[in-house]
């Protein structure tokens, strides 16, 4: 008998047929460990006593047949061809079987091999064939495992092929069982679960095919159930041990900033300032993630939030993760103040106002790897900067990773806010709380990249969440057309149309130069394209690999309209903001993700003038066709996501936010997304009532061995 703990502590070479090359593959696939081995479950299972014999199949039935090789060849008529050909038998009859262009199939069917083949049944010069038949290599000779019984098709790992795979787990869940069940029973019957033991027996050996079904739900539970747990725990610990500032949200900075708007705010805002602004008032610390649609005022909920502390006589920090969105912010930022009437006057002395005067004057600062600026004297230097910072005469700081650097020091950093938090690591994160001094600050956490619910619930579960529905009014959609790639002189009428209206252009591509390997458009190759194409218009060029004060250049020169058209990649997808820009032209959009083109989408539209995306992509594959006919039917950022999520699958769950830990092995938090919602359930009312799982140490000690590393990210999250 043996815990899960345990099992996880014991290295995967320990099991019989799986040391050397073989061990060293599957540690490389991310099964190290037994636990992990036991985690490797069926990716589908063949029913012996439901399998046809050859003696008695029909043309054209989709069918499994269980057969041993008698002889294979691979012969190659052309160039470009190949054609491998298998003679196979079952005692009943023999089969023709063929696969084209898959000449490793005679290094992986070898004579005497026991192998399932699932595919179509054929007549062939009056005979029965198979065409490229799916193949599960059972074993290379007679195994009990695969007689009389289900069979279980283990996922291949390197060298250690179907069989090999079986007869590991075997061996391991054998030498494993009984093992325990450390949930609370009453959760276990609660959510209606077999027990753990019976589980991953069932999983992995089943003596009938409706066993499967209630084993995975129960370690797709336990899977949840632990990383909820994980995330529960982190934001208890949090609240309890974290001390923050307690800040009144209302005061001179925020009430003027407020009157100073040129709008009214829209009920989302409002209701998301409430919930800020509760948080705020706490002497613990905020920690909330907003969600907001492009253009949806997320800036002005963070200008608000910051200047909550500033007022209160504490400086504001705002990191983003690229020096291009840094500088747009702290314009973007110094320009509202302004318009608040509460930006220092040019030139104004250095010393802080005091909160009494009419007004305060908020100084601000930009502080990036290549660039220093503030909003009260030109040509500051950066020395000067980071003496103004240290000493508290500077309020808000506003710049990338740089503001995490050695050298940068507080006076008393209370408000951070992040902005595209999934392009930064947590420990990055945590580097810019640490800026702080003997508080903890609030620190308010910005997307504008839609998470689906289910990604929300595990990836930021130990957060609050804000989300911002609602567009400003008189926010226009954008109207977005596909046109194939044939039909792109669509795409530069319109840009001209746009341009002679007094409007400008993006053009994006996919890659900075010219590929051999990838037949897609280049910004550099398109750049002198298109230059002819629009030979009377100004063309400007931009991407990631021009220096920063290259970018800032450009980006200045079409902020101030010098540039009609400007060429990009997507180093223009998050934060751009040039109101006059009304038209975006994405080449090859079948390439890039819908949440990336729902970015790219909303650098347009951010005026009165309101904006078009013309998307130009001739799909491969339904998923690049079903992205791109998405775009056109709805410009719901959050229902892209959705989307999304279902086309890509959910990836690397855990390295968006770079924990660098692998995915979850059993769950698929969409199709699972009950399950989740169940765990997280339980998962949190356990801990609210027992913090430190001081009544269950089993799993306590399981959470940590089975995550690993990620109990550590996420306690510094």
């Amino acid at each position: 008998m043996a815990t899960l703990t345990k099992l996880a502590s014991i290295p995967v070479e320990s099991v019989k047929g799986l040391s050397g090359r073989r061990g060293a593959a599957l540690r490389k696939a991310g099964i190290e460990t037994v636990s992990d081995l036991l985690h490797h479950v069926p990716r589908r299972y063949i029913d012996r006593s439901r399998v046809e014999p050859i003696g008695s199949l029909g043309v054209g039935e989709e069918i499994t047949v269980i057969v041993r090789v008698a002889s294979i060849s691979t012969r190659r008529p052309r160039r470009g061809l190949t054609i491998t050909e298998a003679r196979v038998s079952d005692g009943t009859g023999s089969l023709k079987v063929v696969w084209f262009n898959q000449a490793f199939r005679e290094r992986q069917l070898t004579v005497g091999a026991e192998v399932a083949l699932s595919g179509k049944i054929e007549r062939f010069r009056g005979s029965p064939q198979m065409s490229s038949p799916d193949v599960d290599v059972l074993s290379s000779d007679s195994e009990a495992l695969t007689t009389g019984r289900i069979v279980p098709i283990h996922g291949a790992v390197g060298d250690a092929g179907v069989g090999h795979m079986r007869r590991a787990v075997h061996n391991a869940l054998t030498r494993s069982r009984p093992i325990p069940d450390p949930v609370p029973p009453e959760i276990v019957k609660r959510n209606g679960l077999i027990d753990r033991d019976t589980a991953f027996g069932e999983i992995h050996f089943p003596e009938d095919p409706a066993q499967t079904g209630p084993a995975r739900q129960r370690l797709v539970f336990d899977e949840l159930f632990r990383l909820e747990i994980a995330l529960a725990v982190n934001k208890r610990r949090r609240e309890a041990e974290e001390r923050g500032i307690s800040h009144t949200f209302a005061g001179p900075l925020t009430d003027r900033f407020v009157a100073g708007l040129p709008y009214s705010l829209t009920g989302a805002q409002a209701r998301v300032l409430d919930e800020i602004s509760a948080d705020l008032a706490l002497d613990r610390p905020m920690h909330r993630l907003l969600q907001g649609e492009v253009g949806s005022g997320k800036t002005v909920v963070a200008v608000l939030t910051l200047l909550a502390g500033i007022q209160g006589g504490h400086q504001g920090a705002a990191m983003a993760p690229t020096e291009v969105l840094a500088g747009q912010h702290f314009l973007g930022i110094s320009d509202l103040l302004a318009q608040a009437g509460l930006g220092p006057p040019p030139g104004s002395p250095m010393g802080m106002d005091s909160l009494f005067d009419d007004p305060h004057h908020v100084r601000v600062a930009l502080l990036t790897g290549s660039q220093v600026a503030t909003n009260f004297t030109a040509g500051a230097k950066r020395g000067e900067v980071l003496g103004w910072i240290a000493s508290g005469d500077i309020d808000l700081v506003v710049g990338t990773h740089a503001l995490i650097q050695e050298g940068v020091h507080f006076r008393q950093l209370a408000v951070a806010v992040v902005d595209e938090q999934h392009r930064f690591g947590a420990l990055q994160r945590v580097a810019l709380k640490e800026k702080a001094t003997d508080v903890d600050p609030d620190v308010l956490i910005m997307t504008a990249t839609p998470i689906p619910r289910t990604l929300s619930m595990t990836l930021y579960g130990d957060l609050d969440v804000s989300q911002i529905d609602e567009l400003p009014p008189g926010r226009m959609a954008i109207d977005t057309r596909w046109v194939s790639r044939s039909g792109e002189a669509a795409a530069w009428d319109e840009v001209r149309a746009q341009v002679a209206q007094g409007h400008q252009a993006f053009v994006v591509c996919p890659l900075v130069e010219d590929s051999e390997k990838l037949e897609v458009a280049s910004a550099t190759g398109e750049f002198e394209r298109l230059s002819e194409v629009f030979g009377d218009l100004r063309l400007g060029l931009i991407h990631g690999q021009l220096s920063a004060a290259d970018k800032a250049a450009v980006m200045g020169a079409f902020r101030a309209g010098d540039i009609d058209v400007l060429v990009a990649t997507t180093v223009i997808e998050v934060g751009i903001d040039v109101p006059n820009a009304t038209v975006i032209v994405v080449e090859d959009a079948d390439r890039f993700g819908l949440s990336q083109l729902h970015q790219l989408r909303g650098r347009v539209g951010r005026g009165a003038a309101g904006g078009v995306c013309i998307l130009i992509g001739d799909p491969t594959t339904p998923e690049g066709e079903r992205r791109l006919e998405a775009m056109t039917a709805t410009g719901d950022g959050f229902a892209l996501a959705d989307i999304d999520l279902e086309l890509r699958g959910q990836g690397t769950v855990f390295g968006s936010r770079q924990s660098g830990k692998a995915d979850l092995r059993l769950a698929n938090i969409v199709k699972d997304f009950e399950t989740l919602v169940r765990a997280r359930d339980e998962a949190f009312t356990l801990v609210a009532s027992d913090p430190h799982l001081d009544r269950y140490p089993e799993l306590r000690e399981e959470v940590g061995a089975m995550m690993g590393d990620e109990v550590d990210w996420l306690f510094v999250s």
